[in-house]
């Protein structure tokens, strides 16, 4: 039958759907004749002048003669259109034309309305109405989402009178092709997506005003995704923020701390605050990512913040010729939160990703997060690998106590009754110094009963000397005790407190305190006294080096106490005496910096008298009787010198922070004596917070590494950041060391080797039996680090990994554990 026929009339049945239900041998049917003609829908059509974006619709379609079925939108609510089939409707009539894509259809489909609940879900068929555009979109989203597909929004034809909707095409999101031509100069380009499909949903808007489907296509060119997958689905994605705002908008409950899909933000600064504190209590840093701006007024219209550890860092030729590049942060963790601007001006979650590929940062540690550092509250914390106790740093006069009897704890007695001095003490207190410390220390041991102190009386039962130690500082010990240096500096200056620390140096190369004194009295009772509470204090564990100054008083002390432990000069207590000396004299820069590498760089013994020679020579000192006598005692103090002795390179430390510098003002007889404590504390407390920083950096970043060399890799995941760089360079240094010489014998070897064009050589032995190797220069048993030297013959001996008894627990990243 062909258009140019007289009209045909078409038999329509309008069925009860509710009584069919009912009563299923009773069937009643109204029927009503519809008359309809291709010219007259010519003219209905022809009311509405259309813009079309696309001609892939025939301007027949909507002459197809159909019999209509009105279908309440509650019983509908399976993935098929049962009810026409279950009526066994028997329809005479043909189609007048189709669609050049259309489908073969032999019966009339039935024209199924549905209404908008939002729970609904139906089959798209063809004839099928929707009450509005953006239905007929949830309905064929949520069909496609089942299927295991995508659907995206086609082209769209709107009327030139009113903008109104007239027709819309939803395809699957792999239909047609993406074009090559701009994808030549990106880096990145994203994947190919589209392989052509054909399927897609056609709906035209009808004069009741409903949209009905003109075309359904359902074979799909690909496979579809499983449903465990199908969330991932761009169109489920939105469809998942859709309901997700819905119930933002229904939740009475507000924020609860943690991003969720669909929550909404007042402006992008307020979602940013949000992130920043979840991040702050989860363990991370938040990175402002990429900004999309609208090309209108330039505002934000959508955002993604990430963790700070997103992404990979881009190699850059440049990073060849940086000395000290950068440590590695990024990892390519994928934890983010994106925000989209709404019609409503709000902004809204629209993808939030909560995991992380790496460890997050402890509580302690929060505060050194580059975005958590203008949110930290100002408050002191003490930090190590246990994390278990915090640092009181109030100020004295902050102590809650009233009489010295409001603080006395019962069950403590500090005073040892037992090791009074036989003589008065040599220095007096202030008036009420006395009772104010006592008022101190008391206050501190209620506070935490791990902190130590103790207080010896002279012969007039008047305090002469106090020993004391927190928790910190004797767990430092525990740690780091193998090396003590008893700082005497305070001789030096004779108005000053006779202050007196016992230090040392963490894994990290700083400076640590594991217990002070405050001397009224420097006889050799006073300093037996004072070592013995310091033992007693670390639960009588003793250190293997001491460093002490040139006093005869100090060493005899020593010597009385640690009878079989090494002990040497501080070469730093020897410099400090020396620009004392000399320091009237010359005090030009040029003689402090000859002075300086005459002490402290020089661990050759030919190298370290050349250079004392030739600052001699420049400035004219070989008759000054200090410099004599001194030099006399060099091996007692030279860094050249005793080289078997482990001291750990406290001294280089000690160069670059001396401790009584900082406190000096408040070493002063007439400043009050809780002015010092107070200060000594902010000190400590700041040690403490530069080793929380030191942590916090080891646990983030890695060291980089001159080259993909196994050795290197292996020790920079043992030692920490700075170690591993005094190890990178002696592995450097090792790259221009040539063997010269190599004697064999049943278990060893003995080799001689030499920087390249340099005449001193050193012997390096490597033992077959124990794995061991040992280096004239002796830098490990004088540092704890392998020499260039040793890690030469490892090399050559193509050892790959650092041999294990090589690498100090104190200096690795576990020294704690």
């Amino acid at each position: 039958m062909d258009s140019s026929d007289p009209d045909i009339l078409t038999q329509g049945q309008n069925l009860d759907i509710e009584n069919e239900l009912q009563e299923s041998n009773q069937v009643d049917v109204d029927v009503c004749q519809e008359c309809q003609s291709l010219e007259a829908c010519s003219v209905e059509k022809s009311q509405e002048v259309t813009e079309s974006e696309s001609d892939s619709q025939s301007p027949n379609a909507s002459s197809v003669d159909k019999s209509e079925v009105e279908i309440n939108a509650d019983e509908c609510q399976t993935a098929q259109v049962p009810i026409v089939n279950k009526c066994e409707i028997d329809v005479d009539g043909e189609q007048n034309s189709q669609s050049p894509n259309a489908l073969s259809v032999d019966v009339l489909e039935a024209r199924v309305s549905v209404k908008d609940e939002d729970d609904i879900f139906v089959v798209p068929a063809v004839g099928m109405e929707f009450e509005s555009e953006e239905h007929a979109h949830k309905c064929y989203s949520r069909y496609a989402v089942l299927e295991g597909f995508s659907i995206r929004k086609d082209f769209v034809n709107k009327s030139r009178v009113n903008g109104a909707i007239v027709s819309r095409r939803y395809t699957c999101y792999r239909q047609g092709y993406r074009p090559g031509k701009h994808t030549v100069n990106v880096r990145k380009p994203q994947q190919e997506m589209r392989t052509g499909c054909l399927a897609h949903m056609t709906i035209a808007r009808q004069p009741n005003g409903k949209f009905r489907v003109s075309h359904f296509e359902t074979k799909h060119n690909h496979e579809f995704v499983n449903p465990s997958t199908a969330h991932l689905l761009p169109s489920q994605k939105r469809l998942t923020f859709a309901q997700a705002v819905e119930a933002d908008l229904a939740s009475s409950s507000g924020m609860d701390g943690v991003p969720k899909l669909g929550m909404g933000f007042k402006s992008e600064d307020h979602a940013y605050e949000f992130y920043n504190t979840y991040a702050g209590r989860v363990g991370f840093s938040v990175r402002k990512d990429y900004v999309n701006r609208s090309k209108i007024d330039g505002a934000v219209a959508s955002r993604r913040f990430t963790c700070f550890r997103e992404g990979f860092r881009q190699k850059d030729k440049r990073d060849l010729n940086v000395k000290r590049p950068r440590k590695e942060t990024r990892i390519g963790c994928l934890a983010q939160l994106v925000i989209s601007r709404q019609p409503d001006g709000k902004y809204r979650v629209t993808h939030f990703e909560e995991k992380h590929n790496h460890e997050l940062v402890a509580a302690c540690r929060v505060r050194m997060l580059r975005s958590q550092k203008r949110l930290a509250v100002a408050r002191i914390v003490e930090g190590n690998a246990l994390e278990s106790y915090k640092i009181q740093a109030k100020s004295a006069y902050e102590v809650p106590c009233n009489s010295i009897g409001d603080c006395v704890d019962h069950g403590y007695d500090p005073i040892d009754h037992r090791s009074k001095l036989s003589s008065k003490r040599t220095r007096d207190m202030r008036e009420g110094e006395a009772e104010r410390i006592q008022q101190y220390f008391q206050s501190r041991k209620i506070k935490n009963p791990s902190f130590f102190y103790a207080i010896q009386l002279d012969a007039e039962n008047q305090i002469a000397n106090i020993f004391w130690a927190d928790a910190k500082m004797i767990m430092d010990y525990s740690d780091f005790g193998d090396v003590l240096c008893f700082d005497t500096t305070y001789m030096l200056n004779k108005d000053c407190r006779l202050f007196s620390p016992f230090l040392g140096v963490n894994h990290h190369k700083q400076m640590v305190i594991f217990g002070a004194a405050l001397l009224y009295d420097d006889t050799v009772d006073s300093f037996k006294w004072l070592f013995q509470k310091f033992l007693e204090a670390m639960s009588g564990k003793n250190p293997k080096t001491i460093l002490t100054d040139e006093d005869a008083v100090v060493s005899e002390a020593v010597n009385s106490i640690f009878p079989e432990i090494h002990q040497r000069m501080c070469v730093w207590h020897v410099y400090q005496s020396a620009l004392k000396q000399l320091g009237d004299k010359f005090v030009g820069p040029s003689f402090v910096n000859d002075l300086s590498s005459c002490f402290f760089n020089h661990e050759e013994e030919e190298d370290f008298i050349a250079a004392w020679n030739i600052m001699l020579d420049v400035h004219g000192l070989w008759e000054n009787d200090w410099l004599n006598k001194i030099f006399e005692t060099r091996e007692q103090w030279a860094i050249a010198y005793k080289r078997h002795i482990f001291c750990a390179d406290i001294n280089s430390v000690q160069l670059h922070e001396s401790f009584i510098v900082n406190l000096k003002k408040y070493l002063k007889p007439e400043s009050d004596v809780l002015s010092f404590f107070k200060h000594l504390g902010k000190v400590v407390n700041d040690w403490h917070y530069k080793e929380l920083e030191a942590n916090y950096d080891m646990s983030q970043n890695m060291p980089r590494l001159m080259g993909d060399v196994i050795l290197l890799k292996h020790a920079r995941d043992a030692y920490t950041p700075r170690i591993f760089e005094l190890f990178q360079q002696e592995y450097e240094m090792c790259l221009n060391i040539v063997i010269n010489q190599c004697i064999e014998s049943e278990t060893a070897f003995e080799y001689k080797g030499s920087i390249y064009g340099q005449p001193r050589e050193y012997a390096i032995s490597y033992n077959l039996a124990d794995n061991t190797v040992f280096c004239s220069c002796m830098k490990y048993e004088f540092m704890g680090v392998l020499c260039s030297h040793a890690l030469k013959v490892l090399d050559y001996r193509n050892i790959r990994l650092l041999p294990s008894q090589y690498i100090l627990k104190r200096w690795t990243r576990d020294a704690r554990v």
